[in-house]
């Protein structure tokens, strides 16, 4: 039975092209130092959302699941992301005040 070896540039480059809108625009690399190996991942500007998710979720998988596969090969294995140029974040919406569960039961009775 065969294994296939998945680098884990690969492995970035495949999942990070499935998310986004523009595969095209997806360049990784690669670099190794003291620290360990270093990905680097730039994206267009339109997919950033996608790639950090709400709150973070979708950069954080990525990057736990980047660490099991630098554990397999005794290598620490750290994700950046680079932010393009041009890419303004929106400004977050101000959240409708939260109501007290005392408010919430004093209008059902």
């Amino acid at each position: 039975m065969a294994t296939i070896q998945v680098t884990d540039k690969e492995f970035v480059e495949y999942v990070v092209k499935q998310i986004v809108n523009n595969p095209d625009d997806v360049k990784v690399e690669r670099k190794i130092d003291e620290m360990g190996v270093l990905i680097t991942l730039d994206v267009n500007a339109e997919d950033m959302g996608m790639i950090i998710g709400r709150e973070g979720a979708t950069a954080k998988a990525l990057r736990t699941l980047l660490r099991v596969i630098g554990a397999r090969n005794n290598a620490r294995v750290n994700l950046k992301i680079n932010e393009p140029e041009g890419s303004e974040r929106k400004p977050r919406e101000e959240k409708e005040e939260r109501k007290s569960i005392d408010d919430v039961v004093g209008n059902i009775l």
